[in-house]
């Protein structure tokens, strides 16, 4: 999980994924920073996230974007 936590803070510093579920919901993260952390991602843990996983609720917690990279094939 801590490489999840990493690729979120290298999108925004400034926020606090470890306290704080919701990012989607919270405007934190908007569609540019989800195909962003998709590409990070897909480099990160060597997997293809297929596009019909490319959907916000995949994206709104760490624990959902571990879900997506598990069943994308990644280890966390």
């Amino acid at each position: 999980m801590e490489k999840i936590y990493r690729l979120l803070e290298e999108l925004h510093s400034e926020y606090d994924f470890a306290a704080n579920d919701g990012v989607i919901e919270e405007g934190v993260l908007d569609s540019f920073d989800i195909i962003s952390l998709v590409t990070m991602i897909e480099e990160e843990y060597d997997v293809i996230i297929d596009a019909l996983d490319i959907v916000p609720e995949n994206f709104n917690s760490v624990e959902s974007i571990a879900n997506v990279i598990r069943k994308s094939g990644g280890v966390i």
